[in-house]
Order: C-alpha cells, then structure tokens, then sequence
C-alpha cells in the first residue's frame, strides 16, 4: 500500500483517539452529532447485497479520489498472453488496477460457439474470478455482434436492427434473447468463495452517441434506443432473474461538453444507474477537464456514482510519434484534480511481443512514461487494487434503494 495513505490513516487514528478523551483523562462517551443518511436509488430494486454495497462504496469513494482502471489487464499485455497473475500494471507499480474491464460481447454472440471462443471465455471467467478475490471492481461492455445482418459491433449498414430486436416473435428478436440468455447463464456462475454472485458494472450499447455501431445515432431513432435499453434491462432483471448488474451507461465525449450532452437519448433515471463517459480527446487536457468537471456535475445532481469508463492515447505518443513521458501526471492527473468521478478506465494494451504496432493505451515495463506513471501511482488521488477499502460490504451512512 502506499506510504503516503497509510502515514495520513496513522495521523487521523492519533487524532481521533486524542480527541476522544476529556482534559481529566475521562473518556466522553456522549455523541449528540446526528449522522446524516446518503440515499441511493439502484434500478433493480431486488440487487444482492454485494452490488448494493458495491453501488454504495462507488458513490463513496469518488468523494475522496479516483480508482485506475485497465481493458484486458489480468488477460494479456504488450508482451505476454494468459499468464495467471500478470499484469502490464503491476509489473510497473507493483499494484494490479483497482477496475478491470473486460468484453461481454463474446460471451453472448455466436463467437461463444467457436473453438476459440470457448477458449478464451474460459479465460475471461478466470481472471474475472481473480479480479473479484482481490476486491477489485469488474466493468464490462459489449462489443455485440449485429444480430440482423451477422456482422460486428461496426456493422451500421441497416437502419432495422432495433426495430427487429423490437419486434416479438420476429428471427431477430429471438437470437437478441438468445444471446441475453447467455449472458445471464455466463454471470450466474461468477461467485465467490461464499457463493455469492459476483457483481458486474454492465454497460451495454456503449458510445451510443457515435455512429460507428449498429445500435447507434444513425442506426436508431431516439425512442428506438430508449426502448431498446428498457427491453435489455427488463429481459436481464425481470425474465431471467439477473440481480448482480449495475447499469451504466458511457456517451463517448471526446469534444467539450456540458451536463445536457449526457442527456442525449437518456433511458430515464430509473433505468441507469452509473454515469460513464468514454472520453478520447487526445493530448487535450482541457477537454478533459470540461468534460469531467460537467460529469461530476450530473452525477450530483442526480446523485449517481459516475467515471470516465474509456480513456487513453493510442501508443501514448504525440503526432510526431515521440512518447508522451509526463502523460500520466499532465493529461490524467491534473485535469481530474477537483472533479468527483469514481474512476478512470485505460483501453488495452494489445499483445504484441515484437512492438512492431502502436495498439496500447496504458503503461507497460520499459515504456518511457514509467516514471511518471509511478507518480501518478503513489498521488493520494489515485486508488489501485491495495487502496480498496472492502468494496463488497456496505459502508456507513449511506443506503441503497
């Protein structure tokens, strides 16, 4: 654990002890303060305990700092595949993230099927499992296939796939089920020790703003998309007894925006639970900051825990292709200083041991942003896997609905 945190907990138990005791040595027993009650409200009112003190401890701990978060960490890295207990990250801090991101799409989708596919979900549950042992948090998107057309996630070539998923009865209203079946089989069997479902930050038809997917801005009318991320969550919820999922959802802002943009085609308060942000400005810092500082906004004002669900440069490089080696500090640190969001999530690091590509977008041993990634790490602000208070058990003086 840092130094640092664990020098100010010392202080504060010093403080507290002193302060507990009269002049004549007495201790004063008598506590008149009335302690004030955080309500928060889950979509799913019948969620386990463990997500409810998982929702609760993201609203906490967004108040004192931000944890890190990498796409794939346990899983691969820039030079090393399937390796239990690896990690890019660790391997430069010492310290696993305190986020791991990770695909749902290939879990759900016919990809599920494939000799490969079976291979590498396997994969995906183990270090999920890892994850969670440690007290990490685990947030998950979903890259889907087009359940119409039988492309990928970028397939927007038909404006109809929604209207289909819509329609009862119809070939692709079935497969879409389908799929949600699997992924609520696939987290029915994420449990610990106590054989308690693992709880998962679900954030479905991610970057919903851009036009790239086949369930996005081009593809879908506004009340197409609501309706569509209504049937998901009640299908999940209600259906197929799903109790584990926080709902997220992650506008992608990559210009300045204000607290109206993340209004943009709202599903409804009582259907989001998380406010994500998937934030690709480049070498903007203060894009960065405009977009955060309205994220915050929003989160308090509907009082729901919020983060930037994406981040990162590719390469972490500038245009000329020199490395950015004060990335961490300038283009992340700083421009979050002040903001109130729970966390900041990395895309991957994709594995290529001959670095012959640029496709990475965190730290890694030998990168030349090292240094300055240690600043970053050992910064009161920054939460890893060893900062986590118990994410799993509920905190004080806050209650969930």
């Amino acid at each position: 654990m840092k130094n640092n945190k664990v020098l100010l907990a010392f202080l504060w138990i010093l403080f507290t002890v002193s302060c507990s005791s009269t002049e004549d040595g007495i201790e004063n027993t008598e506590d008149n303060t009335e302690e004030e009650i955080t309500e928060l409200s889950l979509a799913d009112k019948n969620a386990t305990l463990e997500t409810k003190a998982l929702y609760a401890n993201l609203w906490e701990i967004q108040q004192k700092g931000f944890m890190f978060g990498h796409h794939d960490d346990l899983w691969y890295g820039r030079k090393w595949y399937n390796e239990a207990g690896r990690s890019d990250t660790k391997e430069v801090c010492g310290d696993y993230p305190a986020v791991f991101s990770v695909d749902f799409g290939p879990i759900m989708d016919d990809r599920c099927l494939t000799e490969n596919g079976i291979r590498e979900n396997a994969i995906r549950r183990r270090v999920i499992l890892e994850a969670y042992e440690r007290g990490e948090v685990i947030i998950a998107c979903m890259h889907l296939n087009n359940p119409l057309t039988g492309g990928d996630s970028w397939d927007n070539s038909r404006n109809d796939v929604v209207k289909e998923i819509l329609k009862e009865g119809s070939d692709t209203n079935k497969r879409f089920k389908s799929w949600l079946d699997r992924l609520a089989e696939f987290s029915s069997h994420l449990k610990g020790d106590k054989e308690e479902t693992i709880p998962v930050i679900l954030r479905p038809f991610h970057e919903h703003t851009q036009t790239w997917s086949w369930w996005g801005s081009s593809c879908t009318t506004q009340n197409e998309f609501i309706n569509l991320w209504h049937f998901t969550v009640n299908y999940l919820r209600d259906t197929k007894g799903v109790h584990s999922f926080i709902y997220a959802i992650s506008p992608q802002m990559d210009s300045p925006k204000t607290t109206n943009d993340f209004l943009y085609r709202w599903p409804g308060n009582d259907y989001v639970d998380f406010v994500g942000m998937d934030s690709y400005h480049g070498l903007n810092p203060n894009t960065l900051t405009i977009n955060a500082h309205a994220l915050s906004k929003f989160s308090k004002d509907i009082k729901k825990p919020c983060g930037i669900t994406e981040t990162g440069v590719e390469g972490i490089r500038y245009p000329d292709g020199s490395p950015v080696t004060d990335y961490w500090t300038k283009q992340l640190l700083t421009p979050l200083v002040g903001q109130t969001i729970s966390m900041v999530v990395m895309w991957r690091n994709a594995y290529d041991p001959a670095e012959e590509g640029t496709h990475f977008f965190s730290v890694y041993k030998g990168h030349a942003s090292e240094n300055d990634f240690l600043k970053f790490y050992n910064d009161p602000r920054t939460f890893f896997s060893h900062d986590l208070p118990d994410m799993y058990s509920m905190p004080k003086k806050i209650k969930v609905n």
